[in-house]
């Protein structure tokens, strides 16, 4: 089949910019180097969809963006079979100086989210057996300041909108089926080898079987791989922003009966984040405190894919100091993923220096969310740049379907100052 654009990569964010394109006109074909949609790090995202980020450029996406989940059957537009789920439990963001509320409540009030400020009464009232004691920094268990019992409160900000998607590969999957319905192709088990160029301008990609895809445009979505791919285009020379793979774990435990009807739970003070799961587990996942070494890979394809008990048990003996009903296993469990991190835990959604290359990459940690926008995103900067506009000088404006809300696509631009304005954080 012929083809307009080849999309590397059929994660949550691949499927949606494939999706976006094909019901644009484009003739897509998306190729992966697994076995189906969605099998990379999508599959092991706790898929959180929260409103909390240091800039308004990321408050009014992700707001965007969940109207998408909400609406998840009109968002894809065809019949694709059993659909992933929107579970809006809520969620409670604990108070920490790192992440102010003083910085994101001005951007909610802005962009219209709703939301509570709870002290810490209202906090023990609304979430039952929690502990709100003030533990910052995040510590290390044979660190004999973890123990220590705390001296002051905290309070959190709850979103009623927030929850979770309880499905993130079908969420992937549902995505690359109305992409099909559109006309896209995928092709699974298929290894890019090279990228063509001639007169400036991508040609084709190859594969590793030896097959050639010619084609206008490229988008790498390929998560962890994405900048191994950019080392094949050799492209990159202009980005202020770097992305590296990294090694993720969260761990599974079974919830205590007062945690089973919990919100989410963002927790920076302590280092964890919690979420529920439908019968009853509780996923913990970290938040990368200083205290804990990041697990950066060269080789994504190299990566251990158990659970260690050393990560286990921090992440489950800091989300007990919280929820002290909460038991600890002696056997690790939960799920192991690659993540795709920027620099700043910032994306980049982006043209290159190379015509017809864009990229969706560094969206690990805290994308999943927006991925019913990030294909759109993708697309409004293809058709714009591709019929002559210059996104680096004259940035795409997107405006969201559901709120109205223009988003300066630049937020997300692979010349961004590195650190100029967000968190710096797995916040976003």
């Amino acid at each position: 089949m012929a083809t307009d654009v080849v999309v590397i990569g059929s994660g949550v964010i691949g499927a949606s910019i494939a999706l976006e394109l094909a019901r644009g006109g484009w003739r897509v074909t998306v190729v992966d180097k697994a076995g189906g949609a969605g099998h990379g790090s999508t599959s092991a995202s706790s898929a959180v969809v929260r409103f909390n980020f240091s800039t308004a450029a990321g408050v009014a996406t992700a707001w965007e963006a969940h109207f998408g989940w909400r609406s998840w059957a009109e968002h894809l537009g065809r019949d694709v079979g059993p659909l992933a789920r929107y579970v809006r439990c809520g969620m409670a963001m604990l108070d920490v100086d790192v992440a102010p509320r003083s910085v994101y409540l001005p951007l909610f009030e802005t962009v219209g989210v709703p939301f509570e400020v709870w002290s810490s009464v209202d906090l023990s009232e609304r979430i039952p057996g929690i502990d709100v004691g003030r533990y910052w920094p995040p510590k290390r268990l044979d660190d004999e300041e973890f123990w220590v019992e705390a001296e002051t409160k905290l309070g959190a900000v709850y979103t009623p909108d927030a929850g979770y998607v309880n499905d993130p590969q079908l969420a992937a999957q549902n995505l690359a089926a109305a992409a099909r319905a559109h006309g896209a192709e995928f092709r699974f088990h298929a290894s890019v080898h090279g990228v063509e160029r001639a007169n400036g301008r991508v040609t084709a990609v190859t594969l590793a079987d030896g097959s050639r895809i010619p084609c206008a445009v490229v988008v790498n979505a390929a998560g962890p791989w994405s900048t191994r791919i950019n080392e094949l285009a050799s492209v990159g020379s202009d980005f202020a922003v770097g992305c590296r793979p990294l090694r993720q774990e969260v761990a599974h435990v079974a919830a205590p009966a007062s945690a089973r009807v919990w919100p989410c739970v963002a927790d920076m003070d302590l280092g964890t984040y919690l979420r529920g799961e439908v019968g009853g587990g509780l996923l913990v996942g970290g938040t990368e405190p200083k205290c804990d070494p990041m697990q950066w890979v060269d080789d994504p394809d190299a990566v251990a894919q158990h659970p260690t008990m050393a990560v286990f048990e921090a992440q489950v003996t800091r989300a007990a100091r919280r929820l002290p009903a909460l038991e600890i296993p002696n056997r690790a469990r939960g799920v192991v993923g690659v993540y795709d991190v920027a620099d700043d835990w910032t994306p980049i959604y982006d043209r290159t220096e190379l015509g017809g290359f864009y990229v969706a990459m560094g969206t690990s940690g805290n994308q999943f969310k927006n991925a019913p926008v990030v294909g759109k995103f993708l697309a409004a900067i293809i058709d714009q740049t591709e019929n002559g506009v210059d996104h680096d000088v004259r940035p795409v404006r997107f405006v969201g379907e559901h709120t109205g809300l223009e988003i300066d696509l630049s937020a997300f631009s692979r010349k961004r100052p590195h650190g100029a304005q967000n968190s710096g954080t797995v916040l976003g």
